[in-house]
Formats: C-alpha cells, sequence, structure tokens
C-alpha cells in the first residue's frame, strides 16, 4: 500500500531517571534529506539515525529532533565546556566592540547558555544506544503509521480519479465513432452545395478516398488503448508494497502525453471538450502524488 512523505511522530521514552524525547517529521522531497538535531553530548548518535531512518523511510525530507533529561541519584557530575564558554565569550565581544552594546553577560547567563553545562552519568556509551534507539524507534513506527493513514486517503483519492479519467475517456470513445460519420456527411453536403449550380454530381470514390484520409488522421483508436493500458498500470502499481512515488510520476507523464495527442488529433468540439476535463484531472492525479514515496 502506498504512504504519504507527509508524517509526524512523537515518542517520550524514560528509565533510570532519564528521559528521551524524540520527534520525526517527514515532508516531500525528491530524495532522503536528513536535518537532525540532538544534543551534543549525543553528537556519537547521528550515524545510527543515518543508518536507522532508512528502514522506516526512502524518501522525503526528514526532521529528527531528540530532546534529553535526567533526573534521579544516578548523576555522576557535573561539568563546564570550557572552550564553548570561550567561544561566546569571544563572540559576545565582536558583537559588543562592533555594534557597540553593553555586554551585560553574568555567570548565571552563561551557565543557561546551549550545552554550556554538561551532566554526565555512569552510562557507557553503548547503554545510551540502545536507550536512544528504543526511543527512535517508537517515534518511527508513530510517523510510519501515519503516513499509512495517510496513503490509504491518498489511495482512495487516486482510485477515484482514475475512475473518473475512464469515465471521460469513455465518452471520447463513442464520439470519436461519430467524428467520421459526421465528416462524410457534413463534407457531401458541403460538394454538393457547391456543384448545385454547374449540374455535376461527386463522385464517390473521390468522397470515400477523402473521408479514408481524413479516417486515418484523425483515428485516435491507438491512444485510447495506451491510455486505457497506462490506468490499469496506474492502478496495480497503486497496490505495490513498496516506494512507487517516482514510477506513478513517470505513468502520470504518459497520460498527459497521450491526451495532447488525442487533443490534436480531435475534429470535434465534444472531444476537445472531453480532453480538457482530462488535463484537469490528470493535474490534480499529479499533485497528489507527490506527497507518495
Amino acid at each position: 500500500m502506498i504512504k504519504s512523505m507527509t508524517g509526524f511522530g512523537r515518542n517520550e521514552y524514560a528509565v533510570g531517571g532519564r528521559e528521551y524525547t524524540v520527534e520525526v517529521k517527514t515532508i516531500n522531497h525528491r530524495y532522503l534529506d536528513f536535518n537532525i538535531r540532538l544534543p551534543r553530548q549525543f553528537s556519537f548518535f547521528e550515524d545510527y539515525i543515518r543508518k536507522i531512518v532508512p528502514k522506516y523511510i526512502s524518501r522525503g525530507k526528514v526532521d529528527v529532533n531528540i530532546q534529553f533529561s535526567s533526573f534521579g541519584d544516578e548523576l555522576k557530575s557535573i561539568k563546564f565546556d570550557e572552550n564553548l564558554i570561550s567561544l561566546y565569550l569571544n563572540e559576545a565581544k565582536v558583537i559588543e566592540e562592533k555594534f557597540g552594546i553593553k555586554n551585560d553577560l553574568s555567570f548565571c547567563r552563561v551557565m543557561q547558555l546551549p550545552d554550556v553545562v554538561k551532566v554526565d552519568d555512569d552510562k557507557d556509551e553503548e547503554q545510551l544506544i540502545n536507550e536512544l534507539s528504543e526511543a527512535l524507534a517508537g517515534a518511527l513506527e508513530k510517523l510510519k503509521n501515519m503516513r499509512e493513514v495517510e496513503g490509504n486517503n491518498l489511495y482512495k483519492d487516486l482510485t477515484a480519479k482514475t475512475a473518473n479519467l475512464l469515465t471521460i475517456l469513455s465518452k471520447i470513445e463513442e464520439k470519436s465513432k461519430l467524428v467520421v460519420v459526421e465528416y462524410k456527411t457534413k463534407l457531401k453536403e458541403r460538394v454538393d452545395e457547391l456543384l448545385k449550380d454547374v449540374n455535376t454530381q461527386l463522385d464517390d470514390t473521390r468522397l470515400a478516398t477523402e473521408v479514408a484520409i481524413f479516417a486515418d488522421k484523425a483515428s485516435i483508436d491507438e491512444e485510447i488503448v495506451r491510455f486505457k493500458s497506462h490506468i490499469k498500470q496506474f492502478n496495480h502499481t497503486l497496490e505495490l508494497d513498496e516506494p512507487v512515488g517516482k514510477k506513478l510520476d513517470f505513468i502520470v507523464q504518459e497520460l498527459n502525453r497521450e491526451t495532447n495527442t488525442i487533443g490534436s488529433k480531435a475534429n470535434d468540439l465534444d472531444i476537445s471538450s472531453s480532453v480538457i476535463e482530462l488535463k484537469n484531472e490528470i493535474e490534480k492525479i499529479r499533485e497528489q502524488i507527490q506527497n507518495i514515496e
């Protein structure tokens, strides 16, 4: 079943006085693109995120945000990141000199700056990875469920739209059967009108030849067959249990191609009107599949 590229998953995981909050948000994108935000002490976890997320998501822009709080009696020590404090103060001094702004940084304010205070506990990196993995997995599962629900809604909408395409196409097909007959009748009437004053009759063989040439140029049988085939392939692709967004986009391009050819061959106002309907519906489908993984 298809999945939407848009979704959100949030999971809170607490263990041993430590609490992890993981949020994963996705929007549509041509490729898989990451934006990861996590506490500096967990920078080692970024590589793991980049490896595990593709097991849930194959395409889309992914925002991963991890927050961490530690409570209880398991704290081992508190440390200040002196290098980071130095960077903050140096930058503050530059701003003070450049813009003439008074530097009112106090000790308390410095301690509140992001990542200045580090809390070390007695947990090793492997255990932290296990805990972070559990928190991340919960968020990814919720994200996956949301994308599947949205994908199901897209599926219902797209199948309804392809059914409508076939309805419009059937109108074109029925009308196309009458186009040649109407052309023959109008051509004969016109020629008879032109020849009535010269006492000459239209040669039936010549009329048949002209009608045959017109019928060959105006025939859209092949386009109709291919259009139906593309719709069948489109609906089959919707049923696949794999990422299909790019494949659906290609099929829609082919539907547009056949529609344009039908429009260029159409020598009938009703068919031209139906072609506009086809194009409008195909454009709606094209916009929808931009959100499919």
